[in-house]
């Protein structure tokens, strides 16, 4: 008997013991752990859905739109609903390979089991009609009416305006506290980049309540904590349309690049590199193939040859060694140097000139292009003196433009420790033979079109380096604020307006007496010409630097078309046409002939020099 108490009393314990951990579990279930519970519950029925803001909208400088958006569909997952097995129904849907979708559905898996993650961006209403008569097998598969870009003007404005693609998973990491998420468009390049954050807009939200398969039900909570988003700034630019259009048109078939701005201001006109690609490329889907040909391709039309390219500038820049002469007292406006063909500089050299001239002072030196009088201004300065002096008017820096710092060049003014490190001390192993190459704008000098039309802005402004700029104003569409960002963008350089009334005396010769394919009927102006070597064996390239009008100039241009010879037959009309329709906005007929020539004279095909 006292055994079988015994017994009952240790079975009584144990069922105490299990009902007080039972206890103890509902007390921790339903009052420690009932809010992380409720909060999961939730996550797995009601969705955010984010609603992408409007991109700003961007205008020319004279209210003519040039981009906006426009209504597309984007395809979204949540892969926790999402089947595999669909993998090869949905890569047939849209087109694309069964291994690319995969790689999609990956990605998103990485991402997030439960959170809804763009899958394709530009879908056409063909394909999610395609999409929508198989939904009830694509679970965890839904749509958003979203925006794309959409451009407007005959200007293609390619490196100017920039595109916008998904942020990528780097960009991501680095910017998720900025608000961005898996699948948020950004600007790529150009101005969509550098202004991302005035553009972006503000992204809203709305709160879904979604079944067991991922397909929305209705709102979550009526709707109450929904939001809309809001448009980002827009974005009135300096770019003529019109004048951009027609630089585009002066391209086709050529490589180069132009640069227009407004000298008093730093306002870029217009700003073309050629060749350029299609900014339509990227509102919808991109084959990654097509991206890979557009990388490749060798005459890389990423690449920004107005910013980016450096070359050795030729007789573009002689007026800038005319300058530093007479600035330096080492000439004056009387000074005559003797060519008889050449320089003889020496050691058996012969620094060769195009012509024999003769006696000759600095302005018939730059009217006749005398590489003699250069070579010797070279020879009796310092090469230290021509960095300094180059540096000041914008040369050897990247200049300031508002798009990405990394697509713009600094190029190069050598001085003496740039020889002494290249070739060791002089004179032994560099001399005046080595400088004198500068002052024909040749050897080791590297500019790019934008610090040339920069340098002319100055010697037509009064001697103000501006910043050249694209962006005149941000509007803010909620509060009306208007910000002009560039504005006080100006340094000024001490030119001597006497030295620089003989610089451009000269340079009005070259325009009214060299070519009358230069000229501008009705309008006076003044330029330079410039035949620059390269490191190709496809021939020189044409370079034109231009001011009009002569006496209060509006406009100034730099103009390089690569491997087209003279500057005076190819990159110099140019310049002189653009000119023409900005100030006048029109061509003239009788010069009909000229500007189809120009259309058809195209860069020589590239060719590598052999060693």
């Amino acid at each position: 008997m006292d055994e079988s108490r015994s017994r009952v009393r240790v079975f009584t314990a144990l069922i105490l013991v299990i009902f007080a951990i039972l206890a103890l579990r509902l007390v921790k279930l339903q009052l420690i752990d009932r809010q992380s519970h409720t909060g999961a519950s939730q996550d797995n029925s009601m969705r955010e859905h984010r609603v992408q803001a409007p991109r700003g909208r961007f205008f020319d400088r004279n209210g003519v739109l040039m981009v906006e958006n426009e209504p597309t569909y984007s395809i979204f997952i949540t892969p926790q609903y999402f089947e595999e097995e669909t993998i090869p129904l949905l890569a047939e849907l849209l087109s694309v390979a069964d291994t690319t979708m995969t790689r999609q559905v990956q990605d998103a898996k990485k991402w997030s089991m439960h959170k809804r993650t763009l899958l394709r961006s530009g879908v056409s209403v063909e394909e999610l009609g395609l999409i929508l008569e198989q939904r009830h097998r694509l679970h965890g598969i839904d749509f958003d009416l979203t925006q794309k870009r959409r451009y407007l003007t005959q200007a293609r404005a390619t490196h100017a305006l920039g595109y916008v693609r998904e942020i990528s998973d780097k960009t991501l990491h680095k910017r998720v506290e900025e608000g961005y998420r898996r699948g948020d468009a950004i600007g790529k390049a150009g101005l969509e980049l550098e202004y991302e954050s005035a553009v972006r807009g503000r992204v809203g939200a709305e709160y879904k309540m979604v079944n067991v398969k991922g397909q929305v039900v209705e709102d979550y909570l009526g709707g109450e904590r929904n939001h809309a988003p809001v448009s980002g700034n827009e974005l009135n630019l300096t770019l003529d349309a019109d004048l951009q259009a027609f630089a585009e048109s002066l391209f086709v078939g050529k490589r180069g690049g132009v640069i227009a701005l407004d000298p008093n201001n730093g306002e870029v006109l217009a700003m073309h590199s050629a060749p350029d690609y299609n900014l339509e490329m990227f509102t919808g889907y991109l084959d990654a193939e097509v991206w890979d040909e557009v990388v490749s391709a060798p005459e890389k039309p990423l690449f920004n040859r107005v910013t980016q390219s450096v070359f050795m500038p030729g007789s573009t820049f002689k007026p800038l060694v005319a300058l530093l002469a007479l600035h330096a007292g080492a000439i004056d406006a009387k000074t005559k140097v003797y060519c008889g063909g050449g320089h003889p500089r020496g050691r058996g050299q012969f620094f060769a000139c195009l012509d024999t001239h003769g006696s000759i002072n600095v302005v018939e030196a730059i009217k006749e292009s005398c590489n003699t009088f250069f070579f010797e201004m070279m020879r009796i300065m310092d090469v230290n003196s021509l960095n300094r002096f180059a540096t000041s008017l914008g040369f050897g820096s990247s200049p300031s433009l508002d798009i990405a710092a990394g697509e713009i060049a600094d190029g190069r003014i050598p001085d003496s420790t740039y020889f002494n490190s290249r070739f060791g001390p002089a004179p032994q192993f560099w001399n005046e033979g080595t400088t004198m190459n500068l002052g024909v704008g040749q050897g080791d000098l590297l500019v790019s079109p934008l610090q040339l039309a920069r340098y002319m802005a100055a010697l037509s402004n009064g001697g103000k380096l501006v910043s050249p700029h694209l962006v005149r104003e941000i509007v803010n569409l909620e509060t009306q604020e208007v910000v002009r960002p560039n504005d006080q963008m100006v340094e000024q350089v001490a030119l001597n307006p006497v030295y620089v009334r003989l610089v451009k005396e000269g340079m009005a010769r070259v325009v009214s007496e060299e070519s009358d394919w230069l000229q501008i009927p009705g309008i006076d102006s003044y330029g330079k010409t410039g035949s620059a070597e390269n490191s190709r064996a496809d021939g020189d390239d044409s370079v034109f630097i231009l001011a009009a009008p002569a006496q209060n100039p509006t406009i100034v241009l730099a103009v390089l078309v690569e491997n087209a010879g003279f500057g005076s037959t190819a990159a110099g009309p140019i310049g002189s046409f653009m000119a023409e329709r900005y100030l006048t906005g029109r061509i003239d007929p009788k010069r009909n002939w000229l500007m189809n020539l120009m259309f058809e004279k195209n860069s020589a095909p590239m060719v590598a020099k052999s060693e």
